[in-house]
């Protein structure tokens, strides 16, 4: 990754460059799913902490759960869920968007005082794309767009993975690997409106690889 590739991954579509990481350990629960399927649905969260060396924890002192992930066949099955509208603010204009938009997944950040990342919502439409997605493919690509703050635009163009043509493994592309990794050291801020936070994220990448 060039410096500017490093830049794009945060820079909005409007302009604007924002970083942010979570802030706290991540305390996930799962909705929609079977027992046997959790393992699966949670193993792609832990892979990407374990990349991060960033905390996965039973609870969260405050929220309970601070990284909720709702699988569903309609959009509709959200305003059923209990207590979902006092986290998800109008949430049934937020439904109506959804469904005219024909979308199948959509990501909710909250962010603490600071502006670091404190709770994530990821709700997945099964579609028949999404049906045909893998478990672990899917749970992966998940939980690497939710562990930062990317840009809007950051994988309109090109998955965050990558599958290998000899044995059609799945796997995070390792450039965005890197950066993950770089983005958790602890000398990048958890929060950063500065478009230089890009140069030090590209330095740190050398270090990382």
């Amino acid at each position: 990754m060039s410096p500017e590739d490093v830049a794009a991954q945060f820079t909005r579509s409007d302009g604007s460059f924002l970083f942010a990481r979570w802030g706290r350990p991540l305390a996930p629960v799962v909705f929609g799913v079977t027992d046997a399927s959790l393992p699966v649905v949670k193993g792609g969260l832990e892979a990407v902490a374990a990349l991060a060396n960033h905390g996965v924890a039973e609870t969260d002192p405050e929220l309970g759960s601070n990284y909720m992930m709702f699988f569903f066949r309609d959009w509709d099955e959200l305003l059923g869920v209990p207590n979902l509208d006092r986290m998800i603010a109008e949430l049934p204009a937020l439904v109506r968007r959804l469904q005219a938009a024909d979308a199948n997944q959509y990501r909710v950040f909250r962010f603490d005082a600071a502006g670091a990342i404190r709770a994530c919502f990821v709700f997945l439409r099964m579609d028949a794309d999404l049906a045909s997605v893998p478990a672990e493919t899917l749970s992966l690509s998940q939980a690497v767009q939710s562990f930062l703050l990317w840009s809007d635009t950051a994988f309109t163009d090109r998955s965050p993975l990558a599958r290998l043509p000899d044995s059609g493994t799945t796997i995070l592309r390792p450039e965005i690997g890197d950066l993950i990794r770089a983005a958790y050291d602890p000398a990048i801020p958890t929060v950063s409106r500065d478009p230089a936070t890009a140069l030090r994220l590209y330095a740190r990448l050398g270090q990382v690889q």
